[in-house]
């Protein structure tokens, strides 16, 4: 068991570079924080490379017992609750975290799902971890992501998934014209997201579909409507003309989810 106590100790500096995401690039990791989950990353099987435990939590035993016993097998590193405090991402942190190392190993699209989301240029990362979370919700194992869209594994992004994070193969397109355009040449027909039309969402059959969600303030790009077969809109009684991003794919994926069942 190692104990650190030092702010300056290598390791611990490389805990707190890992916030950048230049360097969770270039080290292939990033951080999760928390009881919920470190046991989901557990359940998972994700790599995980270290874990790091405040002693002091440890101590008022807040961290479960069950827990204990299953990080035992991984390589552990105590720290002070003075360093954790310096290192957590948290208001109010359970006393652990681990750094993990990314799934970006595969990054072949599987043609063999009903749909496919594909995000063009999503910003907050509040929106790209509930999106995660949504999709995992419904059973899809993958989603393309924009050179554009904010950083998957965003400590706040990892959050919001909920775990989602370790069971959703993130492809992260370099040119996602490129790409929707190779899935098209699958049998695709690619859907986007749009204002400018009178077609909605309950219009459509969802198979074999790739749906794209837009930008928040800009929407899905011209380019991309441009080679769209298929335009929607979410139908709304009220004034408001647009909805969160999130939200927007939530009703999106759930009108699939209804038309499966049905059928």
């Amino acid at each position: 068991m190692q104990r650190i106590s030092s702010k300056d100790n290598e390791f611990i500096k490389h805990i707190k570079k890992l916030k950048d995401k230049k360097y969770r690039d270039e080290s292939n990791e990033y951080i999760i924080e928390g009881i919920k989950l470190i046991e989901e990353a557990i359940n998972e099987k994700a790599n995980i490379k270290q874990i790091v435990i405040c002693e002091e939590c440890g101590k008022t035993q807040e961290i479960p017992k069950k827990l204990m016993y299953e990080i035992a097998s991984y390589e552990c590193i105590y720290v002070t609750e003075n360093i954790f405090t310096n290192i957590t991402d948290v208001k109010n942190p359970q006393g652990i975290l681990a750094i993990i190392e990314k799934n970006n190993s595969k990054t072949e699209i599987d043609y063999k799902e009903d749909i496919i989301v594909a995000l063009d240029d999503i910003q907050d990362p509040g929106n790209l971890g509930t999106i995660l979370r949504t999709i995992d919700s419904i059973g899809l194992r993958q989603i393309l992501l924009s050179k554009g869209t904010a950083d998957s594994y965003n400590p706040k992004v990892v959050r919001s998934t909920m775990g989602a994070i370790f069971r959703v193969k993130i492809i992260e397109c370099d040119d996602l014209v490129k790409n929707l355009k190779e899935v098209k040449k699958h049998k695709y027909e690619l859907v986007v997201t749009s204002l400018q039309t009178d077609n909605n969402i309950y219009d459509i059959n969802y198979h074999k579909k790739v749906i794209v969600i837009g930008n928040e303030a800009n929407g899905v790009s011209k380019e991309i409507q441009n080679i769209a077969d298929k335009k929607v809109k979410i139908p709304m009684l009220g004034k408001t003309e647009s909805l969160n991003a999130s939200v927007a794919t939530g009703i999106v994926l759930y009108e699939y989810v209804r038309q499966k069942i049905k059928n």
